[in-house]
């Protein structure tokens, strides 16, 4: 029985000055809800461990069920010469008449159904040598920030897919359209299993949720051995957003019909996690105080490491003002996407290899990707813009653990060249583990308070990845 969804609309205690720069620290009262965020924080760790997990295997039963007829996807990329889109941006800054658009017909936001959303690319890496040079990197491995781009553009492609339908291959004008796709966020993209040993990739995914204007993608990278069969490497989510191509505001999108048990769980687990990213922007520290705990950790932290009038070197020590890496670049129109724009796949491969480039420093080592941990885009970047990149080690695993990880931040800011002023358009976070197996001593210490919310993000994203790939390694333990 078919069944069509609905669409619904559905803030510790630090009683010490902030101990670096003897920062007041406001709210100096116990707050009841400390140990209740911190329950959430468990309890959202464990929601997702066990999504990723559940996502996977219903993922294939969804994709037996699609046509390979419509695998294709939608480029996304330079739609044409940037001659004619500086011609078009010209003439449509011409006096025009201010009659609002018409809404869109209910032919065209017929419902879908989610099978039919469903896209893939594979890349024979295996099979091609000139295509393997074109993505290995300096230890014969994978590039993951190309990879990653492209999961942004097919997360993208999918996402026109859902709202044109899967018959349609080509996007066109934007403008004749009458709307446009961008990526409001990725929530997460866990590493599963090594990119190593190079063998064929295939990209995949499809819609698993639709709000009002948004629809949550679920992607997937997996590696295809003819001997062992399909090993899923990375599995992530996006969130994308519908705009209106001549207001820019919210459009509504398609609905999805959903007319088997695994969509419905499908679903379900895309609006779960609109829902968890919608609370936790409601608990982030720059709104809330942190709880309890993680203030005990803080100021144990302080006692042992953050003195400075300590009269012994503390090799060990590094303050995180001191972990900034940045890189300034100038956009140019063969990185722009549909609507001439920065395309924000390029945008996080140019995030990853900076942020991999500071672990590397940090940890004295090569290092390995484990995840995104979360990335927004608030802004988008127009063609020609400067964009500065600013790196910085927010958190590690304690000296000793292993694997050693490293949480990394990377902000994205367009500057401008008259005023110097800089916004910021994107917040990148990576961990990254080192993988020779040896363990650090070196510790991140704040300075600041804001550098101190900052740390403590850092440490609860080091967590949650922590439990999401131990239970990973259990189940699939549990299976051999």
């Amino acid at each position: 029985m078919l069944a069509l969804r609905k669409v619904t609309r559905t803030r510790s205690l630090l009683s010490r000055r902030l101990f670096f720069h003897d920062t007041p620290l406001r709210g100096h009262r116990k707050i009841s809800s400390s140990s209740c965020r911190f329950q959430d924080a468990v309890t959202k760790a464990a929601s997702e461990t066990q999504g990723i997990d559940s996502m996977d295997r219903l993922l294939r039963v969804v994709r037996e069920r699609s046509n390979p007829a419509y695998y294709s996807i939608m480029p996304s990329k330079k739609p044409g010469p940037w001659s004619e889109a500086l011609l078009t941006d010209t003439t449509s800054s011409a006096p025009t008449s201010e009659i609002p658009p018409p809404p869109p017909s209910q032919e065209s936001m017929s419902p879908r159904r989610m099978h039919e959303t469903y896209c893939q690319i594979v890349l024979p890496f295996s099979s091609s040598p000139e295509l393997f040079e074109q993505y290995t990197n300096a230890s014969g491995g994978l590039r993951t920030g190309m990879l990653m781009e492209h999961l942004d553009s097919l997360a993208g492609s999918i996402a026109y897919k859902h709202m044109l339908g899967p018959t349609v291959e080509t996007l066109g004008r934007v403008q004749e359209r009458g709307f446009y796709i961008v990526t409001a966020s990725v929530e997460r993209l866990d590493m599963l299993a090594p990119l190593y040993p190079v063998r064929d990739i295939r990209l995949s995914g499809q819609v698993i949720y639709t709000g009002k204007s948004s629809m949550e993608v679920a992607v997937k990278m997996e590696a295809l051995n003819p001997n062992r069969g399909e090993e899923t490497l990375m599995l992530g989510r996006f969130s994308m957003v519908c705009r209106d191509a001549h207001t820019h505001k919210a459009r509504p999108v398609n609905p999805l019909i959903i007319d088997t048990p695994e969509e419905e769980v499908l679903y379900k687990m895309g609006e779960s996690s609109k829902n968890r990213r919608q609370y936790a922007a409601l608990q982030a520290l720059s709104r809330v105080p942190p709880s309890s705990d993680e203030a005990a950790d803080l100021h144990a932290t302080y006692l042992k490491y953050g003195q400075e009038d300590d009269s012994l070197v503390r090799s060990d020590r590094v303050w995180m003002g001191d972990t900034l890496l940045e890189k300034t670049m100038l956009m140019f129109p063969q990185e722009r996407n549909v609507h001439q724009k920065v395309f924000g796949g390029y945008l996080m491969r140019l995030a990853h290899e900076l942020g991999f480039a500071n672990a590397c420093f940090f940890m004295r080592s090569h290092v390995t990707f484990h995840s995104s941990d979360g990335i927004s885009f608030t802004q988008p970047v127009p063609i020609g813009s400067i964009v500065r990149l600013r790196s910085q080690i927010l958190h590690t695993s304690p000296p000793g653990e292993l694997p050693a990880t490293v949480h990394v931040r990377v902000v994205a800011g367009v500057v401008n060249v008259q005023t110097g002023h800089e916004e910021t358009t994107n917040d990148f976070r990576f961990t990254w583990a080192r993988d020779d197996g040896k363990s650090t001593s070196r510790i991140i210490v704040p300075k600041t308070y804001q550098e101190a919310m900052l740390w403590l993000e850092g440490k609860r994203a080091l967590e949650m990845g922590a439990q999401i790939r131990g239970s990973r390694v259990r189940a699939l333990e549990g299976e051999q």
